[in-house]
């Protein structure tokens, strides 16, 4: 094996040929199923998108009403999993309380259809985690900090009943508007770790609950998913060091220690901007009258933005945003990378799909950098 043939990382290796997106860098566009994802998040809602990624092409209103249908008909967890939520140690974190839910939730399929990797059979597995997901990550979370549970309302919208359960309450038009475009936003992205991980997993014939619990496993990685927490944790804590007029000083002295800020730059875009970013900002100012610290928050973030820029020449990638944006949606920190889970659930449903129906075990090869040539004692070294 050539070096020329090393990518550490995998990085600019095409591994496979999927029809669900696209990450377009010279137009900086993200393309799914044909369509620019902004304009998708401009002008439809997340279940109209969910409905696109997943079956190849924009539901008719009939076939929108049908799924939101089913996706609330379906919405109720099984009753031992709260059970399961609270037993869990109260030290679980929240991304493995998910990832520990759906493992849980594959056990309620029946053997033929949870080892079925049909079109079909996939679609029905799907659809149900895309309905109960949203009650998984908010009440296992409840759970682990002595909440009462909120249980899904089938007579509630999707977005709407995700955030009936975060808050206890019906949310207000503009915090759903927003909620949801975000969601719509994360919900695919081509080829990411989690969803490679996905893929990985389907390409050994695993079924659809395992290709999900790895990649939540994955998305947990602050590298990934938890990016979104450190935007914000990053702010926090300039408000914490002395706020609005420390800002700039103290991302200088991140950069001069060498500290990664996390929300800034991306493994595909590089140094171009992300477009979700672009569209996301514009609500930041939107929402920020809502909290008593808005204003100052939303300086800090344009400060971190200016010098970032200034300084590496990096643009916010989403995750940058995204943590102010949820921050003034009073979702709390941990819930972040487990609700961006759940809005790529679709997306991850898609590519499971696609890769049994077209599949190519993943096997690659590496380049040994080990000893060789040693040879092991004649006799055994431990007790055994």
């Amino acid at each position: 094996m050539t070096s020329q043939s090393y990518s550490p990382g995998l990085n600019g290796i095409i591994a496979a040929e999927i029809g669900v997106s696209l990450l377009d860098t010279d137009l900086e566009q993200i393309i799914v199923r044909g369509y620019d994802l902004i304009e998708l998040a401009q002008n439809l809602n997340y279940t109209d998108v969910a409905y696109l990624v997943i079956y190849g092409q924009l539901p008719t209103e009939e076939q929108g009403r049908q799924f939101c249908q089913t996706l609330a008909e379906q919405s109720e967890i099984p009753e031992d999993l709260y059970r399961l939520f609270e037993l869990m140690p109260k030290s679980t974190v929240a991304m493995d309380a998910l990832r520990t839910g759906i493992s849980f939730l594959a056990g309620y399929e029946a053997p033929e259809l949870l080892h079925d990797n049909s079109r079909e059979a996939n679609l029905k597995k799907g659809l149900k985690l895309l309905a109960q997901v949203p009650a998984i990550t908010v009440n296992s979370y409840r759970a682990l900090n002595n909440m009462p549970f909120v249980r899904p309302d089938p007579s509630l919208g999707y977005m709407e009943n995700f955030m009936y359960m975060l808050r206890g309450e019906k949310p207000d038009p503009v915090s759903l508007d927003v909620f949801d475009r975000i969601h719509t936003c994360y919900i695919e992205h081509e080829m990411p770790n989690s969803t490679f991980t996905a893929r990985v997993i389907a390409s050994t014939l695993a079924d659809m609950y395992c290709a999900m619990v790895g990649s939540v496993a994955s998305l947990k990685g602050p590298l990934h998913g938890g990016a979104n927490e450190a935007a914000i944790e990053f702010i926090l804590d300039i408000q914490k060091e002395g706020g609005r007029p420390r800002a700039e000083a103290y991302v200088m002295e991140k950069l001069a220690a060498n500290a990664k800020i996390m929300g800034f730059g991306h493994r595909v875009y590089m140094k171009k901007y992300d477009p979700r970013a672009k569209f996301l900002m514009e609500y930041i100012p939107k929402l920020a009258s809502r909290i008593p610290d808005g204003e100052e928050l939303t300086s800090i973030y344009n400060t971190v933005e200016k010098v970032m820029f200034r300084e590496k020449a990096l643009y916010p990638n989403t995750d940058f945003p995204i943590g102010l944006l949820y921050y003034e949606l009073g979702i709390p920190v941990p819930l972040y990378t487990p609700i961006f889970l759940a809005s790529r659930t679709a997306g991850n449903i898609a590519h499971v799909v696609e890769q049994h129906e077209n599949n190519s075990l993943f096997r690659p090869r590496v380049i040994y950098n080990g000893a060789r040539g040693l040879h092991p004692p004649s006799s055994p070294i431990s007790p055994g």
